[in-house]
């Protein structure tokens, strides 16, 4: 069972075929009694902290669905499963957010057809109406990735980005994915943090939150504070943060449970550690200032920075660092078959 977006009631993903299910609608603002129930329940956390984001997500983690993004989905595609005869016919994703990976994806032609799904209706909603404003040919369900709502072979690619460390049981929801496949089908999940990643960037993030925070305090950077309430439920934001973030990964480790969910030829890969170490304090202060006050040449130094120092991970240090200590792991796998 999905924990559901109202306060007493629970909803079982629908069978694919199931046309007289209507979805849940989203609750864009989870109260201070919610945030509490949520703190004891998983999923009900996932569904109120990704409704509660959902139509601010794309501005707040500078997500766009132009060259720059395209690239981007691309370019973490290829790193883990370079090579393959493109497109796909059809594709999945997983959690998908507002779409960003399966739409930019597509537009880079991995895949012609796309079906979304999330736990959270919100996230849904969005993603429906960016692959319309796109023109991409693309349907979605509110889904729980633990009991995906498609009949067996049904994709020739599942994909995902920063949903596998959301998922209780990532086992039980990777053997789901090579269900939905078709044999021979692949998966790809990118974005997600491993477990020493995770500890810097956290510690980074709040320390920069702080300071900000505390700095523009002082009278002559009142202009750079964004009102006590926007900052109050950006708090209460990162409280359900904490609940929904389950998971840390070892590349290792989750290469061998990908394996023990049945799939074959798996590969894990990690980037991002110079760029991490610039793109939490980035993310982090562009959240806790109001957004007019960050034109356009901090856009330029931000993803400047960001694609430099990705070079430098990507040329010099994936070659003396340990593929742990990067902050994001990638996995691909395939289901045994022709």
């Amino acid at each position: 069972m999905t924990a559901s977006p109202n306060d007493d009631a629970t909803v079982t993903p629908p069978a694919a075929t199931d046309t007289s299910v209507v979805d849940p609608a989203p609750r864009p603002h989870a109260t201070a009694e919610e945030v509490e129930a949520a703190r004891k329940d998983t999923k009900l956390a996932q569904v109120l902290y990704h409704d509660w984001e959902a139509e601010t997500y794309d501005d707040k983690w500078s997500i766009s669905y132009d060259e720059r993004c395209i690239d981007y989905a691309r370019g973490r595609f290829d790193a883990v499963a370079g090579d393959q005869p493109l497109p796909y016919e059809r594709a999945l994703e997983l959690g998908c957010g507002t779409g960003f990976f399966l739409l930019n994806l597509m537009q880079g032609g991995v895949a012609k057809t796309g079906s979304v799904t999330d736990l959270s209706p919100g996230m849904v909603k969005v993603a429906l109406r960016n692959a319309e404003s796109l023109g991409l040919p693309v349907d979605g369900r509110v889904a729980d990735a633990e009991t995906i709502p498609y009949e067996d072979n049904t994709f020739d690619l599942v994909v995902g980005h920063a949903v596998l460390h959301h998922i209780p049981d990532v086992e039980k929801s990777l053997r789901e994915v090579l269900r939905v496949l078709k044999p021979g089908g692949r998966f790809v999940f990118a974005g997600e943090p491993t477990t020493v990643g995770n500890f810097y960037a956290r510690w980074l993030g709040r320390a920069t939150w702080e300071a900000t925070t505390r700095v523009t305090k002082l009278p002559f950077l009142a202009d750079w504070r964004r009102p006590q309430e926007e900052l109050d439920e950006s708090s209460r934001a990162a409280a359900l943060e904490a609940v929904v973030d389950i998971h840390t990964f070892d590349p290792t480790d989750l290469e061998n449970m990908a394996k023990s969910a049945g799939a074959d030829q798996v590969h894990a890969a990690t980037e991002e550690f110079a760029a991490a170490l610039l793109g939490w304090p980035v993310r982090t202060f562009e959240a806790a200032v109001p957004p007019e006050k960050l034109g356009w040449g901090w856009g330029r130094f931000a993803f400047g920075g960001w694609k430099t120092l990705s070079w430098v991970d990507e040329k010099v240090l994936r070659h003396v660092v340990p593929r742990g200590f990067f902050y994001n792991v990638m996995i691909t796998g395939v289901k045994p078959g022709n």
